[in-house]
């Protein structure tokens, strides 16, 4: 008897959107009214069902409205998306999503998608080049040599620094390019691809989670809370340390039972089929690590740090982010002496790898817009904020930490989330006796746990990139996400007592 195999993450997100269209038929429709600042006015936008005022740029307009944000995070432009404005939700008239809208959905996420959608196909179109020099081949071989007998380095030092990345700028999207990178070093130091995998996606994972400085979550979800993002900066570097110290031994004691015995791998079975996609089996680990192939791993580790800078200190995003993979890969290509034909060629065919993926993007974003089409994100959103009247602290800073893992799947974007959900939820601390930062804690911990198992989060393009189904990931991850879980509602729960 065949075996039935696990549906693909295309399949996965095609069934999402499909009860998603179906909720908006179910749940009532749904809104807060919002505010805008617009600099070249030096006024605010008010939405209000579909109609647009402009209000004077004041202190006092905002304390009309009971949002509790200085002027200048809005000016300074700390806060750049529409704010949610407390005690404003109204019903409005129902917008169900039919087959039609249904059908667009994925073409309209696509498009909504284009800005990350280009930079995988970008970074892809660079590892093709990569490839044909042969620096990969080379520099892995030299690696391997380097790290024989002590490859569990490897896994620390990854891990740590994508963390480090995820908690001062947010690394999240980016770290697509490091998975046809980095995979096949984990297999040539003889751990599966799901070693490698977890490595970078925790290590994104948990440094989001626990972000300390990360303007994209921290920053933004404090100000919005009306307060300064320092206040709990220390509770966040603790439970920092603590998850990713338990997320290195999770892995390191996964990693050290397969290169025991490669059958105790979850993956075990596509052994052959993963090291022939990664080029293991066609690696030429007798190639010299040759000043030019040096050179060229240089450039190529400039362009991530470049880029990192960039994003970082200099309010980089996409377009910049993916012309600077692009620059990257035309300098490798003048230090290889490709043919300008070859070059394009393994240019396009290196993009094409990665088309899969950059579809499994787009179709994620369509159905965040049939949800925000359907006008359903804020209903929810509401009666979360209400089902909490009455809790003692510590039973209210853990029932938040679900819900806003909940609301993580309607509201996937940390800064869209931090905006929406802060001026309405910050509040709800004060009439439990608890700090603001707390709230902000719950936000980002009940997202960032979520986030490692969210088919709407950047799981199942990764995993897309790996071949790795994601009933194989879940198995995988379960244990630690429930470690982690009671971990940090034992932290919580001591921080506000």
């Amino acid at each position: 008897m065949k075996k039935r195999q696990f549906p693909t993450a295309q399949t996965i997100l095609i069934l999402i959107a499909i009860i998603v269209a179906l909720l908006t038929w179910l749940v009532p429709a749904g809104k807060y009214d919002t505010l805008m600042y617009h600099a070249q006015s030096d006024t605010f936008l008010k939405t209000s069902q579909e109609k647009s005022i402009e209000l004077p740029a004041t202190q006092k307009t905002l304390d009309d409205l009971d949002i509790k944000i200085p002027i200048e995070k809005f000016v300074d432009g700390d806060i750049y998306k529409p704010i949610a404005i407390p005690n404003t939700y109204k019903e409005l008239e129902s917008r169900p999503q039919g087959l039609a809208e249904l059908v667009k959905s994925p073409v309209k996420g696509i498009i909504a998608a284009a800005d990350i959608i280009f930079l995988i196909l970008i970074i892809g179109g660079l590892i093709g080049i990569m490839n044909f020099t042969g620096a990969f081949d080379a520099g892995i071989s030299w690696m391997s040599k380097t790290l024989k007998g002590r490859e569990y380095i490897l896994i620390i030092v990854v891990t740590t620094l994508i963390a480090a990345g995820g908690t001062t700028f947010g690394l999240a999207e980016e770290t697509m390019a490091f998975y046809p990178i980095l995979i096949p070093v984990f297999l040539a130091a003889k751990y599966d691809a799901m070693v490698g995998l977890a490595s970078i996606f925790l290590g994104s994972g948990i440094g989001s989670m626990c972000s300390t400085i990360n303007p994209f979550s921290t920053i933004i979800a404090s100000d919005a809370a009306g307060i300064n993002w320092t206040t709990g900066l220390e509770n966040r570097l603790i439970i920092l340390v603590v998850c990713l110290v338990i997320t290195i031994l999770y892995i390191l004691r996964y990693a050290k039972r397969v290169k025991a015995d490669p059958s105790k791998s979850l993956v075990y079975e596509q052994k052959e089929e993963l090291e022939a996609l990664f080029g293991l089996n066609t690696m030429n680990t007798t190639m010299k690590f040759t000043p030019r192939l040096r050179l060229i791993i240089v450039v190529f580790s400039l362009s991530f740090l470049v880029m990192i800078i960039g994003v970082s200190f200099l309010d980089w995003w996409f377009v910049e982010m993916t012309a600077t993979f692009l620059v990257g890969a035309i300098i490798i290509g003048f230090i290889a002496k490709m043919k300008e034909s070859v070059f394009i060629e393994e240019f396009v065919k290196g993009a094409s790898t990665l088309l899969s993926v950059a579809f499994i993007v787009g179709i994620a974003r369509g159905i965040t817009i049939l949800m925000e089409d359907g006008l359903i994100s804020d209903t929810i959103l509401y009666h979360a904020s209400t089902i909490t009247e009455g809790m003692n602290k510590g039973v209210f800073t853990n029932f938040m930490l679900f819900i806003y893992g909940g609301l993580s799947f309607f509201m996937p974007s940390s800064s869209g989330m931090a905006v929406l959900t802060m001026p309405i939820m910050s509040p709800l601390a004060d009439t439990v006796n608890i700090g603001r930062e707390t709230i902000v804690d719950t936000y980002q911990y009940g997202m960032g746990l979520f986030y490692l198992i969210n088919p709407t989060s950047l799981i199942l393009a990764a995993l897309a990139v790996v071949k790795i189904g994601f009933n194989k990931w879940l198995k995988f991850v379960m244990p630690l996400l429930l470690v982690l879980l009671l971990t940090i509602m034992a932290f919580l729960t001591i921080s506000v007592y």
